[in-house]
């Protein structure tokens, strides 16, 4: 969680706003199927629906009030990894900044799958 003071009051920012701002973001870049997680029962890549996408995306709080964002992705066949990779870490940290007004440190995109099909 992160917290903002104002002349108003403080505000509160708990980390699920975070993950789902994240992972919207994410998925609305070219390429991305969606997010995804590996099964610890059998070790495969799964792809996430949308109500439980935000267990592919991990929150890091930093003491300076930033965070760091960390997305496990399933991508499209035939995509150039590098600019899908880039177009996610543009967006996620503007949106996200955008919409909660928190420092974005760092997006670390990890593609886990690629989706052929």
């Amino acid at each position: 969680m992160t917290s903002q003071k104002t002349d108003k009051g403080t505000v509160v920012i708990d980390s699920n706003v975070y993950t789902n701002i994240a992972g919207v973001a994410a998925s609305n870049c070219f390429g991305v199927k969606g997010m995804a997680i590996r099964s610890m029962s059998d070790g495969l890549v799964h792809l996430l629906r949308k109500e439980s996408m935000r267990k592919g995306v991990k929150v890091e709080f930093h003491g300076d009030n930033s965070i760091t964002i960390e997305l496990h992705i399933m991508v499209d066949h035939g995509v150039n990894l590098s600019a899908v990779g880039s177009s996610i870490i543009s967006e996620v940290r503007y949106v996200v900044n955008q919409c909660t007004g928190t420092e974005v440190r760092a997006v670390n995109v990890f593609i886990d799958s690629m989706m052929i099909g």
